[in-house]
Protein backbone atom coordinates (compact mmCIF):
# COMPACT_ATOMS: atom_id res chain seq x y z
CA UNK A 1 0.00 0.00 0.00
CA UNK A 2 2.69 2.48 0.56
CA UNK A 3 4.48 1.66 -2.59
CA UNK A 4 1.41 2.12 -4.20
CA UNK A 5 0.91 5.87 -2.63
CA UNK A 6 4.90 6.45 -3.45
CA UNK A 7 3.83 5.36 -6.95
CA UNK A 8 0.90 7.35 -7.47
CA UNK A 9 2.25 10.69 -6.24
CA UNK A 10 4.38 12.57 -8.32
CA UNK A 11 8.28 13.28 -6.86
CA UNK A 12 8.34 16.67 -5.18
CA UNK A 13 10.32 19.12 -7.55
CA UNK A 14 11.58 20.65 -3.88
CA UNK A 15 12.42 17.18 -2.91
CA UNK A 16 9.94 17.42 0.01
CA UNK A 17 9.08 13.92 0.94
CA UNK A 18 4.65 13.95 -0.05
CA UNK A 19 4.67 9.95 -0.20
CA UNK A 20 5.70 9.19 2.96
CA UNK A 21 3.99 12.04 5.12
CA UNK A 22 0.75 10.94 3.44
CA UNK A 23 1.23 7.50 4.37
CA UNK A 24 1.92 8.08 7.88
CA UNK A 25 -1.20 10.62 8.77
CA UNK A 26 -3.49 7.67 6.93
CA UNK A 27 -2.13 5.73 9.08
CA UNK A 28 -2.33 7.79 12.28
CA UNK A 29 -5.99 8.19 11.12
CA UNK A 30 -6.12 4.63 11.03
CA UNK A 31 -4.78 4.13 14.52
CA UNK A 32 -7.00 6.23 16.06
CA UNK A 33 -10.04 4.54 15.12
CA UNK A 34 -8.35 1.88 16.20
CA UNK A 35 -7.93 2.88 19.91
CA UNK A 36 -11.64 3.36 20.12
CA UNK A 37 -12.69 0.41 18.75
CA UNK A 38 -10.79 -1.66 20.43
CA UNK A 39 -10.50 0.31 23.75
CA UNK A 40 -14.30 1.63 23.47
CA UNK A 41 -16.37 -0.47 21.76
CA UNK A 42 -15.55 -3.85 21.48
CA UNK A 43 -14.67 -6.87 23.47
CA UNK A 44 -12.15 -8.12 21.17
CA UNK A 45 -9.18 -10.36 21.53
CA UNK A 46 -6.29 -9.18 23.22
CA UNK A 47 -4.79 -9.00 20.32
CA UNK A 48 -6.97 -6.94 17.92
CA UNK A 49 -5.48 -3.66 18.92
CA UNK A 50 -2.26 -4.90 18.64
CA UNK A 51 -2.11 -6.72 15.18
CA UNK A 52 -4.25 -3.81 13.47
CA UNK A 53 -2.56 -1.07 15.10
CA UNK A 54 1.11 -2.30 14.92
CA UNK A 55 0.88 -5.04 12.56
CA UNK A 56 -0.88 -3.38 10.04
CA UNK A 57 -0.59 0.33 10.80
CA UNK A 58 3.34 -0.78 11.16
CA UNK A 59 3.36 -2.60 7.81
CA UNK A 60 1.53 0.85 6.00
CA UNK A 61 3.63 3.46 8.15
CA UNK A 62 7.05 3.95 8.31
CA UNK A 63 9.22 5.53 10.89
CA UNK A 64 12.91 4.65 9.09
CA UNK A 65 11.55 6.02 6.24
CA UNK A 66 10.73 9.23 7.76
CA UNK A 67 13.52 9.48 10.07
CA UNK A 68 15.88 8.65 6.41
CA UNK A 69 14.24 11.64 4.51
CA UNK A 70 14.24 13.84 7.35
CA UNK A 71 18.39 12.65 7.30
CA UNK A 72 18.78 13.07 3.31
CA UNK A 73 17.27 16.79 3.56
CA UNK A 74 19.73 17.63 6.05
CA UNK A 75 22.64 16.46 4.20
CA UNK A 76 21.20 18.04 0.81
CA UNK A 77 21.45 21.28 2.53
CA UNK A 78 17.47 21.78 3.15
CA UNK A 79 17.22 21.83 7.29
CA UNK A 80 14.63 24.35 7.28
CA UNK A 81 12.47 21.82 5.11
CA UNK A 82 13.69 18.79 7.26
CA UNK A 83 12.40 20.76 10.36
CA UNK A 84 9.00 21.75 8.50
CA UNK A 85 8.97 17.68 7.53
CA UNK A 86 9.44 16.68 10.98
CA UNK A 87 6.93 19.25 12.40
CA UNK A 88 4.41 18.56 9.88
CA UNK A 89 4.72 14.87 10.40
CA UNK A 90 4.05 15.06 14.31
CA UNK A 91 1.34 17.59 14.15
CA UNK A 92 -0.59 16.22 10.96
CA UNK A 93 -0.37 12.58 12.63
CA UNK A 94 -1.47 13.90 15.99
CA UNK A 95 -4.36 15.24 14.09
CA UNK A 96 -5.19 12.36 12.42
CA UNK A 97 -5.11 10.06 15.33
CA UNK A 98 -7.10 12.77 16.57
CA UNK A 99 -9.96 12.54 13.59
CA UNK A 100 -9.39 8.96 13.58
CA UNK A 101 -11.08 8.51 16.93
CA UNK A 102 -13.80 10.99 16.21
CA UNK A 103 -14.55 9.33 13.51
CA UNK A 104 -15.07 6.28 15.36
CA UNK A 105 -16.70 7.86 17.93
CA UNK A 106 -19.33 9.55 15.49
CA UNK A 107 -20.29 6.27 13.77
CA UNK A 108 -20.84 4.75 16.92
CA UNK A 109 -22.82 7.71 18.31
CA UNK A 110 -24.88 7.36 14.86
CA UNK A 111 -25.35 3.73 15.21
CA UNK A 112 -26.98 3.95 18.72
CA UNK A 113 -29.17 7.00 18.16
Amino acid sequence: MRAAVAQALPTSTDGFPWDTLVVNVAGSVVVGIVVVVALERVASSRYFRPLVATGFCGGLTTLSTFVVESDLLIKDGRPGMAAMYVAASILAGLAGARLGMLAARSAWSKETS
